[in-house]
């Protein structure tokens, strides 16, 4: 069993998937840092959250968690959207979020 939240994060996340995402979402060779790849890691892990959460109601320490990644992902689309509109209207898309 797994004591931790962060190897909780390890096992849901391996390097392959985040391989995969990072891969997809590039803008050049070596990005793993622009906004589209960073929304994309949040998405995904929000996803695996917001699943925990359908077993695991009374668990309110990780849902504060998962407020703070949503926050984050909505800071990061607000600056992709005030930088390049095309850009954020793609990742919407792709990614199926709701704006």
């Amino acid at each position: 069993m797994v004591s931790n939240f962060k190897e909780v994060w390890k096992v849901v996340l391996t390097t392959e998937t985040k391989k995969e995402i990072i891969e997809k979402f590039k803008l050049h060779g070596k990005d793993t840092g622009s906004p589209e790849v960073q929304i994309a890691l949040l998405s995904n892990r929000i996803s695996y959250l917001t699943d925990h959460f359908k077993t695991h109601k009374k668990d309110h320490h990780s849902r504060r968690g998962l407020l703070k990644l949503v926050g984050q992902r909505r800071k990061l689309l607000n600056y992709l959207k005030k930088s390049d509109l095309t850009r954020y209207q793609q990742i919407i898309r792709e990614l199926g979020i709701r704006k």
